[in-house]
């Protein structure tokens, strides 16, 4: 008869168990336990990766046209027709779900049109602002 000592944690509390093992053909008889905690340094829950965040959306530029990447209002337009912007400038800050979300040129260029004005909402894929 051979008794086995086990460590099982169970919702973070530690217990320390003993299991008896039987050999086939004997007949022992069976030794009551008693699963009981054991004070312990606090386990750690397991390790649970973070929520993957969305990146911030970014608007689509299709030739010549930047869209609106998604639904929401105009809070500002920073700029007007006949600006010349660089690549990562702010053109227009959408307000989606109580957050304000800058859509920045994608490129160099000069502001051809500016095709919504401030208060409007807006759909996603809508034209925002053409370049010339």
């Amino acid at each position: 008869m051979t008794i086995k000592t086990f460590r099982i944690v169970i919702d973070g509390v530690e217990h320390y168990v003993e299991v008896e093992e039987i050999r086939e053909g004997s007949s022992a008889a069976p030794v009551p336990t008693v699963s009981r905690p054991i004070p312990t340094a606090a386990v750690a829950p397991p390790v649970r990766s973070a929520p993957k965040v969305a990146p911030p959306p970014q608007a689509s530029a299709s030739g010549n046209v930047v869209t609106a990447p998604l639904q929401g209002t105009i809070l500002e337009i920073a700029v007007k027709e006949g600006d010349t912007v660089k690549a990562g400038d702010i053109l227009v800050v959408i307000e989606a779900m109580k957050m304000e979300n800058e859509i920045v040129a994608p490129g160099d260029g000069v502001i051809g049109g500016i095709h919504v004005n401030k208060g409007d909402v807006v759909r996603a894929g809508e034209l925002l602002i053409s370049f010339k």
